[in-house]
Order: C-alpha cells, then structure tokens, then sequence
C-alpha cells in the first residue's frame, strides 16, 4: 500500500493533543485500497487496548448517507420510491400547516422545514409515538427554502422507507451491505464465500471488545450514542450503524464504482441515480444533496478536492469523503468524544488536514 506521510503525522499531533484517543483511516479507489492506518489507543489509559485497524466505531451520522440513503437509491432504481412523491400521501400522520407541499426529496435534503432535533427519546419509546411528535412538530421554515440538518426529517424519512419495503430498515441495510460485499468479491476474482462487511446496526456481543468508546459513561460498549437512536432500540435512519473503516471503505467504493461508470455492475445502485443524489439538491444557499453533503472550502473535507465531491460527517468523530474527479475516497473514523468534553474544534481541524494532506498526495 501507498504511504500517506502527511496524513499520518496530522493524526499522530492530533492524538498527541488529545483532539481524540484513537484514529483509523482508509484512503481508496473504486477499484480498491490504497492505505489503511490506525493509530492510538481506545481510550487515553497507558494500558488501553490498542486501536488496530479492525477497531470497530459508533458511526453515528454516517448511517445516513451508508443505510438511509443508500436504501432510499435501491428503492428509486426499483420503481418503489418517487423522489417527487409528498410525503402526505405516504405517511397519513403528516398534517397540517405548511406540509403538504413538503416531498420525499425535501427529507433528504434536510429541507423539509422541520427543526434540527429534539429530544424525542425523553417521551417517546416507540414509532408511532416518535412517528406523531415529529408530525406535530411546528415547521421552522418554508419548506423548499432553506437547508436545516435535521435528524428529525431522518428519523422521519426512515419509517417511511420501511413502509415502502414491508421491512425494518436493519433488515433491508444487511442486505445492501451483503450484496456490496458480495459484489467486492466478485470484482476481485474471489470464489470462496464472502467474508460479511462489520458494518451493522446492534453490534453483537463478539464485537464489544473492539468497539472504541464514544464516552467514559457509557455503560456498555455497543450502545449508540444518541439518545433518539437508541429509544428506537438502536435502529434508526439517522443513527445506529456500528463498523470498521474497511467495511466503511467497501461501501465507500461501491458509491465511487457507480458514480463513475454507467456500466459498472455495483450493487449499490444505478450510475444515474447515484449521480442525482450526489449532486446538489438546488435549495438555496445550500450544499446539500440528497442524503450527502458537497465539496465547499470550508467543510470537513478541506480545501483541495473537487468540486464534485460529496461526503458525511458523524457527531462521534466520524467522515467519509469521496471525489469522483480524482477517483479517491478518505474514510476517517475517531472516538474524538471520549472522554467529555467534546473537542469540536479540534476534529474538524483535524479532518481538513487529513484531506488536505491526503490530496496532496494524490493530486499533481
């Protein structure tokens, strides 16, 4: 594999200043990986277990673009969602002022008008009870016209997609991932059995001792760090997915392969459908697509990528940042909130000179 000598001395200060105890990044191509490192421990103890490169990470926000949205494309390529659709006629609950103009795509594009959260988790222990409060939910804004990150239009957006599949949406995420990982294998001539990407919603008991900590108070490695995510039994569309970065890098790919080749055989969806959910969505004075972000000077992903590209970031230290124009993508995973209190100045920092140094590398 390619060194990345920069990247790798960026993560090494950042460790040392406490920004986070541990890091593993993976930088690839649609054909495969170039560099994986991990470097630190899971926490700041000197006798922690050391971060290793299958350490596995709360993803927090990144199940958005890796499960939400991903399921969201499979059911446009297969006819069953319409993008354009209000979501009136899909969720009956979705009533009054200023919502029946509201669609599908406005969900996605963190437009639909709804807040950015609230803590549901404090009343509600069930769908239908998270289902009724984000559809009381008094509107912030005029749908259509601005872009509010909103986990609530996420939460939302999710139980219309089981809806629309008759299935939950752990069930309908273990089967895109399985399919991608399949895919991967017969991408490189494997014949044998696929090994199953870790990645996954309510990581099993095995996985525990890998799990980096999101917060010295957590009680049990495995818990999603959202308290929404985790009334909903840790399955949710915004939040909830668990992984490694080489599983995340496999997804990552995948995205990559379909986005740059129309004939590319990917399991993650058709060329043109990636393409419509990884270009901007067109609400104003917004960068968000639908389900991702894009490329702007000052975002996470730093300063030298394309201007097409289209990434995530996740609240426990968590991005994932793909340029099609370069063929490249940067799986950066951190436990930067352990312990409180949170560093956020810190890793954002930290994820610009990652990128930064990574396309310094790559990028003539």
């Amino acid at each position: 594999m390619s060194a990345f000598p920069g990247a790798q001395h960026v993560i090494q200060q950042a460790i040392a200043s406490r920004v986070t105890p541990c890091a593993v990044v993976e930088v690839g191509r649609h054909s495969g990986v170039t560099w994986r490192v991990a470097s630190g421990r899971l926490t700041y103890d000197a006798d922690a277990r050391a971060t290793g490169t299958e350490t596995v990470f709360d993803l927090a926000s990144l199940t958005k673009v890796l499960a939400t949205t991903s399921l969201a494309m499979r059911l446009v390529d297969e006819g069953r969602l319409d993008l354009q659709a209000r979501v009136a006629d899909l969720l009956p609950s979705w009533r009054g002022v200023g919502r029946e103009a509201v669609k599908v795509a406005d969900l996605l594009a963190h437009s639909s008008g709804l807040p950015a959260h609230r803590p549901l988790c404090r009343s509600c222990a069930s769908r239908e009870e998270f289902e009724r409060a984000i559809c009381s939910e008094p509107l912030e804004f005029t749908p259509g016209t601005a872009s509010v990150y909103s986990d609530l239009g996420f939460i939302l957006l999710g139980f219309l997609l089981e809806d629309l599949a008759a299935a939950p949406l752990d069930a309908q995420f273990e089967r895109v991932r399985d399919a991608i990982g399949a895919s991967a294998e017969l991408h490189a001539g494997t014949v044998s059995a696929p090994v199953p990407l870790e990645v996954r919603y309510r990581p099993p008991a095995q996985w525990q001792e890998r799990i980096a900590p999101t917060r010295s108070e957590s009680a049990q490695p495995g818990i999603v760090d959202d308290g929404n995510a985790a009334a909903l039994d840790g399955v949710a569309a915004h939040a909830g997915l668990f992984g490694t970065a080489s599983a995340v890098g496999r997804m990552a790919s995948a995205v990559l392969g379909a986005r740059l080749d129309a004939n590319d055989r990917q399991a993650i969806a058709r060329h043109d459908t990636v393409v419509r959910f990884t270009s901007r969505a067109g609400v104003a004075g917004s960068s968000r697509a639908l389900g991702w972000d894009t490329m702007l000077p000052t975002s996470s992903c730093g300063t030298r990528m394309s201007s097409q590209a289209f990434g995530h970031t996740g609240f426990t230290g968590t991005s994932l940042w793909i340029d099609p124009v370069a063929d490249i993508y940067v799986v950066l995973l951190t436990n930067r909130g352990y312990p409180a209190p949170r560093n956020a100045e810190g890793i954002t920092a930290l994820r610009r000179a990652v990128h930064d140094a990574v396309m310094d590398e790559v990028v003539e």
